[in-house]
Order: C-alpha cells, then sequence, then structure tokens
C-alpha cells in the first residue's frame, strides 16, 4: 500500500518551509526615519503577501526585537539609513555587507542600530538571511507625516520586499 501523502521533491519530510519575517523599524513621531513602519502598515493594509508571510511593526524596539530575528530564517528588514546620498534614495544589501563594512552604511538614526542586534543574534542563537531595505531620509524632524519625497517611494519599496519573498520562496524549492 502506497502512502497517500505528497512531499515536494528536494525537502525531506522534517523540513519545514523557511519562516520569512518582514520589519519594518523606524521611529514614526520622526517624519521619515518611520519609513520602515509606514511601509509594513501598507502591506498589512494591501494584504498582498501570502499569508504564511510575517509582517511585523518593529517600531523602536532595538533589542525587543531579538527573539524575532531569531526566530527568522529569512528576515527583510525595511528602515532610514543615513547613507550619505540624495533622499529618496533605495538601498538594498544583505546584512554580511552591512557587518563587514560598518562605516559603508550609517544605519538608522535609532539609538540602537539594527545591525547591532543582528550581530547579537549570531552570540545567543542565529543570524537569519537578512536583506536590508533602506531609505535614505528627507527630514527626522518631530512629526508623524512621511516628506512628499519619501512616501512616494513606498511603490517602489513593496515591489524591492516582494521579490526578496519570491526569490527565497525559490531558493527554497
Amino acid at each position: 500500500m502506497r502512502n497517500s501523502s505528497t512531499h515536494k521533491v528536494g525537502r525531506s519530510r522534517n523540513t519545514s518551509p523557511k519562516k520569512i519575517v518582514v520589519l519594518g523599524i523606524g521611529n514614526e513621531l520622526l517624519s521619515d526615519e518611520g519609513i520602515g513602519v509606514h511601509v509594513v502598515r501598507e502591506l498589512k493594509k494591501m494584504n498582498i503577501l501570502p499569508t504564511e508571510i510575517e509582517v511585523i511593526e518593529g517600531g523602536t524596539e532595538g533589542f525587543g526585537l531579538i527573539n524575532i530575528i531569531i526566530e527568522s530564517d529569512r528576515l527583510i528588514i525595511i528602515d532610514s539609513l543615513k547613507g550619505g546620498s540624495k533622499p529618496g534614495t533605495i538601498y538594498k544589501f544583505n546584512i554580511e555587507e552591512a557587518l563587514n563594512t560598518p562605516d559603508l552604511f550609517k544605519t538608522s538614526v535609532h539609538q540602537i542600530g539594527i545591525l547591532e542586534v543582528i550581530n547579537l543574534s549570531g552570540l545567543i542563537g542565529k543570524t537569519p538571511e537578512t536583506t536590508v531595505i533602506g531609505v535614505e531620509p528627507m527630514d527626522v524632524r518631530a512629526g508623524m507625516e512621511l516628506s512628499p519625497e519619501i512616501k512616494v517611494k513606498i511603490p517602489r519599496i513593496i515591489e524591492l520586499v516582494r521579490e526578496e519573498i519570491e526569490q527565497s520562496k525559490l531558493a527554497s524549492i
């Protein structure tokens, strides 16, 4: 008698799909510094990602995000980054690039940068495969709204997130 369960080619029975997390971080009280939070809210509102993808507002939690990071297999971070380029410039890099050249990406204007938290994750658990999608801010003064120059970047950021998810899903087949 044949086993009626089906398995995907290339996967063992005990292998579960990658846990993919989209994490938006930033301080939404400082205008463009909150781009990550604004993007994940838009993603949730649009409801366009597969249900198994976790979309999380990380805000300014810093080390409070450590469990989310350690429990992820694939992490896509959206944040405001000071890279010295024109406001609205979108950066995309893997975490190894950032960790190996910390001065190249002056990440996040938060008190505790996500790079430090990811570094710590490797020491106490694991570091997931991580891509950072960052936007050079225009305005980080007090305010709840994104500047128009940054707000128009949201569709492109969402497109990049979707591309990263699709690549991750293809890589796990």
